[in-house]
């Protein structure tokens, strides 16, 4: 997946501070990861793409520490490709 084109990846990296759960959500399901979302009561959501394990909490904005973490699986799995 060519990461220069997509505009949302583009949005993140320059404002990582005030991404919506929604926005991280999309993005890291367009690149290939796997959601499994959390069982009763926990805000957890985790995503899985082949060893890769991201859990991001559902809160409005993702913390900055979260949408980093994502950001370099992101750019790990493209270079990969």
């Amino acid at each position: 997946m060519r990461l220069k084109k997509n505009k949302d990846i583009e949005r993140i990296r320059n404002n990582p501070k005030n991404v919506r759960f929604e926005v991280l959500d999309k993005v890291l399901k367009k690149v290939g990861f796997k959601l499994r979302k959390p069982k009763s009561g926990s805000s957890h959501y985790t995503y899985k793409k082949g060893y890769s394990i991201l859990t991001v909490p559902k809160h409005n904005p993702v913390v900055e520490c979260y949408v980093k973490k994502a950001l370099e699986f992101i750019e790990k799995e493209a270079k990969s490709e």
